[in-house]
């Protein structure tokens, strides 16, 4: 198991850095010159509550030392044949010969038992983190979803597109006071909570994408309480 880091997607093919979707990254050189000559995942990270200073770095088409604020953190090396174990342990070995001030290895906790992983997980939700990743260590890597990869997290959290903005009332007269969304399936629903001030009053654009967290789903498959987590600012990423 490893920390859930609330980054963007990195892909390093040993000479460029690329995002999920396959847009070209522009790091200055200093970011990469430490990076291995082989293909190495992970997550762009500035750090916990970060998530939007890391979107701002990376969006930018020119080189600039807000990239020097960030981490690659990396989880998987993808054209490595082996298990994780295996394929991880390459890049371990890359960078204790090799240490890179802008680059690391996500470090990798073997589970001893369930109240070891909920202990690790109250440990990280204390200092501020989302939650854990737990991995199969004798799985081959999968590109997209892989079965073999598990989430653990105090709640859950899905992503929907903004429809339409439900005046408030009250306090919120004037200004936001619920998202109306859309999720991929079609069914839409309002979100009311997790707004500050100045997202009330400034909310999502309509068409925009948007992460909610929530605590299981109805019986009608409508989330329960759902709650605004952030503007999903990366998504074309």
């Amino acid at each position: 198991m490893s920390e859930k880091l609330d980054g963007v997607r990195g892909y390093w093919d040993g000479e460029q850095l690329w995002s999920k979707n396959s847009h070209r990254l522009h790091p200055p050189q200093e970011f990469i010159e430490d990076l291995p000559p082989f293909a190495v995942e992970g997550e762009l990270w500035a750090g916990c509550g970060r998530f939007e200073d890391t979107v701002s770095i990376v969006m930018q088409d020119q080189p600039h030392s807000g990239w020097l604020t960030l981490q690659l953190a990396i989880f998987d090396v993808p054209q490595e044949q082996g298990t994780f174990q295996q394929r991880i342990g390459k890049a371990q070995n890359w960078f204790q010969h090799h240490p890179s001030p802008y680059a690391h290895v996500i470090p990798q906790i073997p589970i001893q038992s369930v109240g070891h992983m909920e202990a690790e997980l109250e440990r990280i939700v204390q200092s501020g983190g989302e939650g854990l990743i737990v991995r199969d260590p004798l799985a081959s890597y999968e590109s997209g979803r892989s079965h073999s990869i598990l989430k653990v997290k105090r709640y859950q959290d899905a992503e929907a597109v903004v429809v339409e903005h439900v005046p408030g009332a009250g306090r919120n007269q004037g200004r936001l006071g619920a998202l109306l969304v859309e999720r991929q399936d079609g069914v839409q629903f309002k979100i009311g909570s997790g707004f500050s001030d100045a997202e009330r009053e400034h909310p999502p654009a309509v068409g925009s994408v948007i992460t909610y967290k929530f605590y299981g789903m109805y019986q009608s498959g409508l989330p329960k309480f759902p709650v605004y987590l952030r503007q999903r600012l990366d998504a074309g990423l």
